[in-house]
């Protein structure tokens, strides 16, 4: 009878917590307060950035280019939430980019605003606008509240009826740091993050759509896959086999997303 309970308590919390995103139109699940998603982020940031070695902007151009990028993309998303009139969404966002020096071809941002780039990505985005189209896609999954989504998923299934208790709880535990971590992306190949399909597919979209405000062509994107899928060579598993869209099925995707992205696409110079 208990484990019953526990079980109608779930669903009841499952229920109440899909929302319809106001951008993209797709219900979510979500359990956890933004709030404190920003304030565990602010947590792991500096956690993060202790145990690596940040590139200084003084002295360094890419450092300089992905803090350029960033103040740019910032800007866009700033823009395009004032014009449709959801500014308070961003509430409690305290934007920072930092470049880190490390070989992994990765990039992140966290819930509230902090985006990092790995050194081991720039050789792949080769280019300022490819890298904008990559920032603009790590960008969105904080802005759609996709880490909220998976680590929701994932409190879900270990916790059951005591999802909110045991996150308030136990939010500083090596357990849910992990589950953080995970969600976010923290030291895993960008491209390869633990989003589901239409969580990536969302980000690609309206990463175009950032990048292309922030005065970057959209179409540096698909280039960019290209490449990612080049370095893939015969060693990608089968996009069946996998929650994320494969390159070909991503190009593809993006090439229909760029009329879209095209329209907000106003060039300017370094």
């Amino acid at each position: 009878m208990i484990k019953k309970i526990l079980s109608l308590v779930a669903v009841a919390a499952i229920a109440v917590s899909c929302s319809t995103n106001a951008i993209t139109g797709r219900s979510q699940f979500k359990l956890l307060p933004e709030s404190q998603l920003q304030e565990m982020a602010v947590g792991e940031y500096q956690s993060f950035l202790s145990s690596n070695k940040v590139v200084a902007t003084s002295n360094n151009k890419d450092a300089a280019m992905v803090n350029r990028v960033g103040q740019r993309i910032v800007a866009a998303v700033t823009q395009f939430f004032r014009q449709n009139n959801m500014s308070q969404d961003l509430q409690g966002y305290q934007w920072e980019t930092k470049l880190v020096q490390d070989n992994q071809a990765n990039a992140w941002c966290m819930p509230g605003g902090k985006i990092v780039v790995y050194t081991g990505l720039l050789p792949i985005t080769q280019n300022e606008a490819a890298l904008a189209n990559v920032m603009g896609h790590e960008v969105s999954h904080a802005l759609f509240g996709h880490t909220n989504e998976r680590m929701s998923q994932t409190i879900a299934a270990q916790y059951g009826g005591s999802i909110l208790d045991a996150f308030m709880a136990n939010k500083s535990s090596a357990g849910m740091r992990q589950i953080f971590g995970t969600a976010v992306g923290l030291g895993s190949q960008v491209g390869i993050l633990a989003f589901g399909r239409k969580q990536e597919l969302e980000a690609d979209r309206y990463g175009m759509i950032w990048a292309a405000m922030a005065g970057y062509n959209p179409r540096e994107a698909i280039g960019l896959w290209q490449r990612m899928q080049a370095q893939a060579g015969g060693g990608r598993a089968p996009e069946f086999l996998s929650t994320h869209p494969g390159p070909e099925r991503r190009i593809e995707q993006l090439q229909k997303y760029l009329p879209e992205a095209l329209k907000y696409y106003k060039p300017v110079s370094n």
